[in-house]
């Protein structure tokens, strides 16, 4: 259910020129050029790229969107993004990269409308990004030999099933960071708030069967036309195609993978079912695996955020962040 939230994993924020330029400009901008396809990645490091030691790829997750986004007005400068990362948390020996989804250019004005591009429709699988992450990877190591000595991959929300299946793919990555995703196929997640909401007394037990039988009509026909673009089902830009793609079950995935692995949740994530999230460290335990760390955030969302009494929000994923990184450090 990665997809099914209110929340927008956007932020934008009030900055000076200086420090935009700063922010965005610092990226440098790759391709990988395919017969088919071309795979467009940025680049940002504090340092010389030659001088950095780590790389990390950050695999956002399911917005229909440029990875940033500028506005003008009145005298000032906005700026939105999709990488909720705090770039001052960054070691100074890291190379940060990140994909752009199909279709979509690094930047785009943010009062201006980009329509999502029929190539996005088309490439919206879970496959798909699992490729475009893998071969950015291997067009990095070879561009810089035995330069790394960790290679890390970090997915949010959809981007964590990214991760999961990249895992299977990518023998080369050392550490993994899934956040916000569940163990189970994404399906389950809407039979599982429904249920929620009859515990809650939101919903009656006849209320719940008509909803929950509405949604098994709905998802038989998603799988009767896998390959649609044409039909969406949870939103606008969430096609057949994508939610057929990313109907596989993460777990199937990330039990394959041997390298260290951090999975984060928060507890009340209202986009992926926490009892999905554990069925993670239970099918760990059951096949005896020792490479996951598993962290449930007590009374934080999808995006880590807390909500307080007085109606208003407080940011950790940062925090979730910094534990990460130095996770990462010790393993």
């Amino acid at each position: 259910m990665r997809t099914f939230t209110l929340i927008l994993f956007l932020s934008v924020f009030q900055i000076s020129l200086a420090q935009r330029t700063k922010i965005i400009k610092a990226f440098k901008h790759h391709s990988v050029v395919l017969k088919s396809d071309t795979i467009n990645y940025h680049t940002y490091s504090k340092k010389d790229v030659s001088l950095t030691k780590n790389l990390l790829l950050y695999i956002q997750g399911s917005k229909a969107m440029s990875l940033y986004q500028t506005m003008e007005e009145n005298g000032k400068t906005y700026a939105g993004t999709v990488i909720p990362l705090n770039f001052d948390l960054l070691p100074e020996d890291y190379l940060f990269v990140v994909i752009s989804k199909k279709g979509f250019p690094f930047l785009t004005e943010m009062d201006k409308e980009f329509p999502v591009p029929k190539t996005y429709y088309e490439n919206q699988t879970l496959a798909y990004r699992a490729s475009q992450a893998n071969l950015v990877i291997n067009d990095l190591l070879t561009s810089h030999k035995n330069q790394f000595q960790k290679i890390i991959a970090l997915g949010h929300s959809e981007g964590s099933d990214v991760v999961a299946k990249l895992g299977t793919i990518n023998k080369k990555i050392t550490h993994f960071g899934y956040w916000s995703g569940g163990g189970n196929t994404q399906f389950i997640d809407f039979v599982t708030f429904i249920r929620n909401d009859v515990d809650k007394g939101n919903l009656t037990e006849e209320q719940a069967i008509l909803k929950i039988d509405s949604l098994f009509v709905d998802l038989k026909d998603i799988m009767a036309n896998p390959n649609s673009t044409d039909k969406f089902w949870q939103g606008s830009n969430n096609s057949y195609k994508r939610w057929s793609g990313f109907s596989e079950p993460p777990i199937e995935n990330l039990l394959q993978i041997d390298k260290p692995l951090f999975v984060a949740i928060g507890t009340k994530d209202q986009a992926v079912a926490l009892e999905s999230a554990y069925l993670i460290p239970i099918e760990f335990i059951r096949h005896q695996k020792n490479n996951l760390t598993f962290k449930a955030y007590p009374n934080l969302d999808h995006v880590f955020g807390k909500e307080l009494d007085n109606g208003k929000f407080e940011e950790h994923l940062n925090d979730v962040f910094t534990n990460f990184l130095n996770w990462v450090n010790k393993k």
